[in-house]
């Protein structure tokens, strides 16, 4: 079945073996009809993906009188958000909605959110996003997985006219169809939920990690649920990872061990890098204030003893003993005292494989927009704030289509969903051909919004100067054990 779709984004479809013409659109065709190919800017523009960003996208266009033409690989909105629904964000309420989603949901009596308060990722989805994507009506289709995107009629390779023709997304429905449908632009903001990075400290699965994927997760647990409560309970649990992530898998083992049912409940909090004065963020220097606690926090567990720090351990391999429970190796040789369960939080990736056949500019590193990267690369920027950036920075030489959100940033540790917002407001206008407004990027982030990727190695010499790293001041002496047995003694 080929896909149609009008100006008002409603899917049609078409018998292929009665047409054997382009995918068209428009509003005016008869099933069977052979139609050329309708003008680019006739078009819809698809965004992909019905989370934070991709939901504000279609709002700036829709305000622009633009066709927003949404595919969610998910059955509602925010797919992946639902996904970490009991952790809690570090951002507001004041910097979690778009406003160009607040004009839309105006009209439905919508009531705007506490705008003081920090939520969890479900009440992000049940408050606003969801919401959101009920007020975008039918320009939102779910259970669609969008497999690739080209030009028409041209590969790759192939230079002619390919400016000129419209692009061509594929993808697949719940029921196992295989649809397309055209779009004057491609907007994707599809996150990097979906590929989270491996316990490997060369950026590989270690030696035996899918073998024990059976004790491994890569999400941070929900200990309010039952059944996952109990796996970690009373247990040793190593995570892997030097962000937020970790930080709140840190502190809510941490809470586990405080607990009448958590007696015996420890961490090992594996680092590749050594401790410094950022180790644990901004603390109290963070103008988030929600996300410097979050570091204090993890910072207690290891002050309190319900969690060791292992530093600079690069794990090579993960191994079972006798015992059937888990030994991490490091590249140097160390074999860490056996742990229960592994929790690894060391980052996430882009998933470029559906975008193959266009022509992107990817930073060879970070895998983000080659003007976008110089600013958020922690190889090379310091804590401080990310510089403007817009539909510029976010532009490929394939023209017309764009990261925007959390994919935009590639392999970059931090993202703020206000940084999003400002993307595609400027992505839209972009679109419209309203330059003037798309160039006018004006985005303020708070200090430490960018701060020591989490494979990195660290340069003794550096920071010690002042006393610390450049986030906070140095912390007190924490707990450093490498294997030692515990009665002696890691998103917005």
């Amino acid at each position: 079945m080929l896909t149609l779709v009008d100006k008002r984004g409603n899917l049609r479809g078409i018998d292929r073996h009665r047409n054997s013409g382009p995918v068209i659109a428009g509003p005016h065709w008869e099933k069977g009809t052979v139609m050329p190919a309708p003008a680019t800017t006739e078009l819809p523009v698809v965004v992909i993906g019905a989370g934070p960003t991709g939901l504000a996208a279609a709002a700036h266009l829709a305000e622009r009188g633009l066709t927003p033409l949404l595919l969610e690989r998910g059955p509602a909105a925010a797919d992946a958000v639902r996904q970490w629904a009991h952790v809690r964000l570090f951002s507001t309420w004041a910097e979690l909605t778009d406003p160009a989603a607040e004009k839309l949901l105006a009209p439905t009596g919508w009531t705007a959110p506490d705008t003081g308060t920090y939520p969890t990722g479900g009440d992000w989805t049940e408050l606003y996003l969801q919401p959101l994507a009920d007020a975008l009506g039918d320009a939102v289709h779910y259970g669609a997985t969008v497999t690739g995107v080209s030009r028409i009629g041209r590969d790759r390779i192939v230079d002619a006219d390919r400016d000129t023709q419209p692009f061509t997304v594929h993808y697949a429905t719940a029921d196992g169809r295989e649809e397309r449908v055209l779009a004057r632009a491609v907007i994707d903001a599809t996150g990097t939920w979906t590929l989270p990075s491996p316990a490997g400290g060369n950026g590989l699965p270690a030696l035996g990690e899918h073998a024990a994927a059976d004790r491994i997760t890569y999400r941070v647990p929900d200990l309010k649920d039952p059944a996952v409560r109990a796996r970690y309970a009373g247990r040793r649990t190593a995570v892997i990872g030097s962000g937020a992530s970790a930080f709140t898998a840190l502190a809510s083992l941490a809470d586990l061990a405080k607990a009448g049912d958590g007696a015996g409940t420890h961490a090992v909090w594996v680092l590749r890098r050594g401790m410094s004065g950022s180790t644990f963020g901004g603390g109290t220097a963070d103008q988030l204030p929600a996300r410097g606690a979050l570091g204090l926090a993890a910072k207690a567990a290891v002050d309190q003893g319900h969690a060791d720090a292992v530093t600079g351990f690069r794990t090579d391999a993960i191994e079972r003993d006798s015992d059937n429970r888990l030994v991490m190796v490091g590249d140097d040789g160390r074999r860490l005292e056996p742990v229960d369960e592994v929790i690894v939080l060391t980052g996430l990736r882009p998933d470029l494989s559906f975008l193959s056949e266009l022509r992107l500019g990817l930073d060879e590193r970070l895998q983000a927009p080659v003007a976008l990267a110089p600013l958020i690369d922690p190889n090379q920027h310091s804590c401080g704030t990310v510089y403007p950036h817009g539909h510029r920075e976010l532009s490929h030489p394939e023209a017309g289509v764009y990261l925007v959100g959390m994919k935009s940033y590639g392999r970059a540790p931090t993202f703020l969903a206000m940084t999003g917002y400002e993307q595609v407001r400027s992505v839209a206008a972009a679109i419209a051909d309203d330059i003037e407004s798309a160039d006018r990027v004006e985005l303020t982030l708070p200090e430490t919004g960018v701060c020591g990727g989490a494979g990195l190695f660290d340069d003794p010499a550096a920071g010690q100067a002042d006393g610390g790293g450049c986030c906070a001041p140095a912390p007190a002496l924490v707990q450093i054990g490498i294997g030692a047995p515990a009665s002696t003694g890691g998103c917005c």
